[in-house]
Parts: structure tokens; C-alpha cells; sequence
């Protein structure tokens, strides 16, 4: 599959990882440029593209940046077709993002992800440290393997983010709508 990972913090270079060693083909983008990703480029294999190439010709694009940053993505990802899947990792934290009304107010997260960016999205990889999504990973089987929470309102999109969870080394469990 053709993923292209927005935000390469530890959870998104952990991904990246993850997914190009499954033998996704990955691209992988963040704020300072493509020139600033070549180290991990060339560990996992993933090309470095700005995060509009990122978006472009994949099947899945994967958001991992700060929460407060997703509204800064609206602009980029405006030109994605309906079928692309967007599976959205942040979590929103007050202390790092400021105050959001919004959802200080009661809207879900993935809600008011979706509406700043303008396309559903598929909430996944957000509900373990980085830490452990790094380490924690088993072969499926394995005794002791981790289950991840998925959550969308797209019944087959969210399949293909369960499918991707299960690559990167957890069991992947259906987390419901959205809401």
C-alpha cells in the first residue's frame, strides 16, 4: 500500500518505520522539509517529500502532528479524493496546544479534526505512549501482543487502518463511530 505519513515526531518516524519494514511503500513529511528527513530516509526506506506530495497518490495518509497544528494541514489536504483514508494519531493536550473551545466545550477530537481538514478521518495509534508503540509490537499470535483501538465512521476505511495496525505489531480492535 501507498501511505504518506504527515509528522515525523516519534509516533510518525515510528510509523514510518513500522510500515516500511511491512513492505508499505511510505512517504514521509514534516514542517522543516524533505531535506531534514534524510536520516530517517534512509534507515526505513520511506522517501522524504514535503507534505503535499505526501498527500498526493497514496491511499492512506496518516496525520501525526500536534493537535493544534491540524488546522495548519486544511490547505494541503483539500485536494484529496473521497477514497483516500486519513487515520489522524494526535491527541489534543491543553498544556501543548493551548485551549480549543471546541473541544473544551465537548466536541470529540476526531470530530473537530475532521472539520479543520475538511475530510473524514480514522482515529489510530493515538491511545499508547510512543514509547511502546515503538517497542511493544509483537507478531500477531504472539502472547503478550498489545491491542490498539480504531475509530471511524467508515466501515471499510477503518478495515484498512485495522489492517495497518496490525503491521505495525498490534492487534487492532474495531473502537466504533467517532463520536
Amino acid at each position: 500500500m501507498r501511505i504518506g505519513i504527515i509528522g515525523t515526531g516519534n509516533i510518525g518516524a515510528t510509523l514510518a518505520r513500522k510500515l516500511a519494514k511491512a513492505g508499505h511503500s511510505v512517504l514521509i513529511a514534516n514542517s522543516r522539509g524533505p531535506e531534514t528527513l534524510k536520516n530517517l530516509a534512509n534507515e526505513t526506506g520511506a522517501k522524504a517529500v514535503s507534505a503535499e506530495e505526501a498527500s498526493h497518490g497514496v491511499e492512506v495518509v496518516i496525520l501525526s502532528v500536534p493537535f493544534a497544528r491540524v488546522p495548519l494541514l486544511k490547505d494541503i489536504l483539500a485536494g484529496l479524493k473521497d477514497e483516500v483514508i486519513v487515520a489522524d494519531t494526535s491527541n489534543y493536550f491543553p498544556v501543548r496546544d493551548g485551549q480549543i473551545p471546541a473541544i473544551d466545550g465537548g466536541q470529540v477530537e476526531s470530530l473537530w479534526v475532521s472539520e479543520q481538514i475538511g475530510h473524514a478521518v480514522v482515529k489510530a495509534w493515538n491511545n499508547v505512549l510512543a514509547v511502546v508503540l515503538a517497542s511493544k509490537g509483537l507478531p500477531a499470535g504472539a502472547d503478550g501482543r498489545i491491542a490498539l483501538s480504531v475509530a471511524g465512521d467508515d466501515p471499510a476505511a477503518k478495515r484498512v487502518v485495522m489492517s495497518l495496525v496490525e503491521d505495525t505489531g498490534f492487534d487492532a480492535i474495531d473502537g466504533g463511530a467517532l463520536a
